[in-house]
């Protein structure tokens, strides 16, 4: 039987956020999606990660 596959236990997903964006915004992400063969939760994360480490400085 193949190990069971999804996300790891020691790093969990489990926060739910919503986010409401206008059309232009969500053209934006479809975008940066299609040309970076991400995710949209993905493309996110890393928006968050990048303002974070602007702040840090």
């Amino acid at each position: 039987m193949s190990p069971r596959t999804g996300r790891p236990t020691e790093n969990p997903k489990n926060v739910r956020i919503g986010v409401r964006l206008t059309q232009d915004e969500k053209e934006m992400l479809d975008e940066c999606e299609k040309k970076l063969n991400l995710t949209k939760t993905e493309i996110i994360s890393l928006g968050i990660q990048k303002v974070y480490e602007s702040i840090k400085k």
